[in-house]
């Protein structure tokens, strides 16, 4: 069974100690790494890769806000979750207009940890019941409803108007400033958040949601 690739950024260092030595006792988890700061983790992440990247919000010089939108940007495949103290629902909206995966408040036990990197790594998202009693507006409700489309964030939008311009994989990857591989993984994404076919079918979506 392949392991699942943990990369852990947070600035407290007692809390990336404690986490990273729970984690590296799961047989079906391999710690990539810990890091500090979101700076290091896209550094990290041009020469490495990981499945999950689980990270704090409050982090200096890049924070975790910052670097989802990153990370979902240039690498799509990867599943990002935030394990923070904060709980105000302004930076749960964000993150969720971002893409991100997950979710859970740093009082989680170890048992709701491990469900949400599996769920994670299948591919499902994970917020806490704390969060979802919290929070219950109407962005949330429609992202975390699996009978209901979830939205689309600002990049994948992005890249569906060039689609539906007939632009090449290698044109919106010059004009976007990605690789052909992050162009591909979006389109993929698209396809599948939107339970489509085809390229056919992404451009009937853009046109009867007035995005072409």
């Amino acid at each position: 069974m392949k392991k699942i690739n943990i990369l852990i950024v947070d600035d407290h260092h007692m809390f990336l100690e404690g986490l990273a030595a729970l984690l590296e006792n799961i047989e079906d988890v391999h710690l990539a790494g810990t890091l500090k700061d979101g700076r290091e983790a896209l550094d990290y992440l041009k020469s490495n890769t990981a499945d999950v990247v689980i990270m704090d919000i409050s982090m200096p010089g890049m924070d975790g806000m910052e670097l989802n939108r990153l990370i979902k940007n240039d690498y799509p495949e990867i599943k990002t979750m935030v394990l923070s103290t904060h709980s105000d629902p302004k930076t749960i909206n964000r993150l969720i207009q971002d893409d991100v995966n997950g979710y859970l408040l740093k009082n989680a036990d170890k048992s709701e940890l491990l469900d949400a990197i599996y769920a994670l790594a299948k591919g499902e998202n994970y917020f806490s019941e704390e969060v979802k009693e919290k929070y219950t507006n109407s962005m949330f409700a429609r992202q975390t409803k699996s009978n209901e489309e979830p939205p689309l964030s600002r990049r994948e939008i992005e890249i569906l108007k060039l689609i539906v311009a007939q632009n090449t994989t290698q044109e919106i990857a010059e004009k976007l400033f990605i690789s052909q591989h992050t162009v591909n993984s979006h389109r993929k994404n698209l396809l599948s958040k939107l339970g489509l076919k085809n390229t056919a079918g992404l451009v009937k979506y853009a046109l009867e949601e007035g995005l072409a």
